[in-house]
């Protein structure tokens, strides 16, 4: 099936008003402390928030950077707590402690030092939520741990929220195995072992969908603004009416920090947008921040199928809305809407993501880790019109 833009009229709600606000440059002008003059946004508020002690363990790949500009901005007094091995330019004046996580004393450095809030970013094996507990033990007001929602077990229902089915946890005293397989039992053994370390009293447990934006080197959301800004004719998946959830690096991290200003406990899955958004209004608010000529070409997800094209890697943010995916791009996150997770345009996360990869390396650009081959995405399309009789 293929759609144009004249067409496609929902897509420009997705979008009304964003392009005209413009989006802000990533090379804005940065303080001593290497963070970015803070932007008022209207929907979380301008109140300045009482100063926490923030410990943010990581804080230097995908998100943890995020976090520490807008606590800083929000003035906090932060700690980070890594190797110090990635992007160690980054925040020069902010305090760090230094531990190797996989090492059985890698957490001693936190033996010392007392905190408001911890943040615990994407850490996958249980065995590093125990180890932090162990060390920061009475000393920590609230522990915040960023899971996933592939703590799931069945996607065959939409409208999934908090209390879905889980899968069966591994277990945390044998070796730890980073196998995709294992990633979603990992994260549900981590979260158990959060609330056995911290206490449900002191626990905020965030489950994101995919977190797209600048700085996300998986490409699976990426991958789509640079395709469309090449222009031509472009393999869609599925029907324009799929669904789709992700959440902006920035809107997610931002709210996990105001979670520490108001001391939000709780369990709560974290994808968006707010409103029900489907594959097409997703890539035509994708294209409307380029010059491109893209043009879409919708295919079944039983021919990608039977081409052996496969979901979410080589079709990011796309899973077929059947069978047992029906409800994977349609998880509940009313609860974190509640608590004051917002979004912004949709605009504004691919043009600054657009923006932020091509700063990256030939190379880095030059092998994408998702989307479909450019040869094999001509070879489908033409099969698929051949098939069509076009």
């Amino acid at each position: 099936m293929s759609i144009d833009r004249r067409s496609f009229i929902k897509s420009s709600a997705l979008i009304g008003g964003a392009i005209g606000l413009g989006v802000p440059a990533l090379a804005e002008a940065f303080t001593a402390d290497g963070v970015r003059p803070m932007v008022y946004r209207p929907e979380t508020g301008d109140a300045q928030p009482k100063p926490l002690r923030i410990l943010i363990l990581g804080g230097t790949g995908f998100i943890g950077p995020q976090q520490v500009e807008y606590a800083l901005q929000r003035g906090h007094k932060l700690t980070l707590f890594n190797r110090g091995q990635t992007n160690t330019n980054l925040f020069p004046t902010v305090p760090r402690l230094i531990g190797d996580r996989n090492d059985p004393n890698g957490h001693a450095a936190l033996k010392k030092g007392t905190w408001d809030m911890v943040i615990d970013n994407p850490t996958t094996n249980p065995k590093w939520v125990r180890g932090a507990g162990e060390a920061l033990k009475g000393r920590v007001g609230q522990y915040l741990f960023v899971s996933t929602i592939s703590v799931f077990s069945d996607y065959s229902k939409p409208g999934m929220d908090e209390n879905g089915p889980l899968h069966q946890p591994t277990d945390i005293d044998q070796p730890f195995d980073r196998d995709a397989r294992f990633y979603g039992p990992n994260k549900v053994r981590s979260e158990m072992e959060a609330k056995a370390q911290f206490g449900e009293e002191k626990l905020t447990i965030v489950r994101p969908g995919l977190i797209v934006g600048p700085g996300d080197l998986s490409d699976r959301f990426s991958y789509w603004p640079v395709r469309i800004d090449k222009g031509g004719e472009i393999l869609a998946p599925g029907t324009p009416n799929d669904p789709v959830q992700y959440v902006d690096v920035h809107d997610l991290s931002e709210w996990i920090v105001r979670c520490g200003e108001n001391h939000t406990l709780g369990t709560f899955n974290a994808t968006g947008p707010k409103s029900p958004t489907n594959i097409a209004e997703m890539l035509y608010g994708i294209k409307s921040v380029t010059t491109s000529d893209a043009r879409f070409t919708f295919v079944p997800a039983e021919f990608l199928r039977d081409q052996q094209v496969r979901a979410w890697s080589e079709m990011p943010v796309w899973q077929p809305a059947m069978g047992p995916t029906l409800g994977f791009m349609q998880v509940n996150c009313s609860k974190a809407h509640a608590a004051g997770l917002t979004f912004r345009p949709l605009a504004d996360t691919a043009k600054s993501t657009l923006d932020w990869y091509k700063t990256r390396p030939a190379a880095e650009q030059e092998k994408a880790r998702a989307g479909i081959a450019p040869e094999k995405e001509k070879a489908v399309l033409a099969a698929w019109h051949a098939k069509a009789g076009r």
